[in-house]
């Protein structure tokens, strides 16, 4: 789709790849992003180490128009996110006095050791983010938001960044549910895609009481353009002789 603005999520954390915490922060932010008219194209996640996380904020900062990450902005030794984006962007990590004053706001003067004050250590120039629910802060530098991991955390997190974010168009999208298997529609499907290249096609097999069938989405920016190929798509379904179980637009 033309002018898009783009974006890419940076999941960081030992603990998603092991198993042991699954990650609910994507669903979040790519529907939050869509409703800012910004497309999250790349999702990674990355171990709690320091080449690779370097690696891989240089990696997207550079491909993408916004970056967002979450997780490794704690007080534990596993937490080095802030000090590998300081890397990323060639600044040094400061002790930022605001975030002292706002981590104060949640922690006694007299419990502020030096674990919980490295929660306050923000790459020099860096914008902090808001956090309403326990205070230490996030950081924006450059076109990179460092978020948290915890899920209620990051959402309020994002909650105060998206109103600041510059997108273009939402997307919207039109789904057309077949029964019948996708093998079935494949060829024609693909010939629609081709005649209307301004919109994104997607086939999602399911199996449902033993039978076999597909969801095909129809995505745009374009929201009358988008449900003109959902009605062609079902109009090629049942043409073929497949039972055809038609939605509305929705958005995203």
């Amino acid at each position: 789709m033309a002018d898009e603005v783009t974006a890419a999520l940076l999941i960081i954390g030992n603990e998603i790849l092991s198993g042991r915490t699954q990650d609910i922060n994507l669903n979040y932010i790519a529907l939050g992003l869509n409703q800012a008219g910004v497309r999250l194209k790349e999702a990674r996640v990355v171990a709690d180490d320091e080449a690779a996380i370097i690696a891989a904020v240089r990696a997207l900062s550079a491909a993408y128009d916004y970056v967002f990450t979450t997780g490794g902005i704690g007080p534990t030794h596993d937490d080095i996110t802030a000090e590998c984006v300081a890397k990323a962007f060639g600044v040094p990590l400061r002790r930022d006095q605001r975030a002292v004053e706002r981590l104060l706001k949640q922690i006694k003067a007299e419990d502020l050791n030096e674990a919980r004050l490295r929660m306050a250590n923000i790459p020099e120039g860096a914008e902090l983010i808001d956090n309403p629910v326990s205070h230490a802060p996030g950081f924006r530098i450059g076109n990179v938001h460092v978020m948290a991991g915890v899920p209620r955390i990051m959402q309020a997190m994002f909650d105060g960044v998206k109103p600041t974010l510059k997108g273009g168009l939402p997307v919207v999208s039109a789904s057309v549910v077949i029964l019948a298997p996708e093998g079935l529609v494949a060829t024609r499907l693909a010939a629609i895609q081709a005649r209307a290249p301004d919109t994104e096609i997607g086939s999602y097999p399911f199996a449902r009481q033993g039978r076999f069938g597909c969801t095909i989405v129809t995505r745009g920016t374009d929201a009358g353009r988008v449900a003109t190929v959902a009605a062609e798509v079902a109009v090629m379904a049942r043409e073929l002789g497949a039972e055809v179980e038609e939605e509305g637009l929705q958005a995203p």
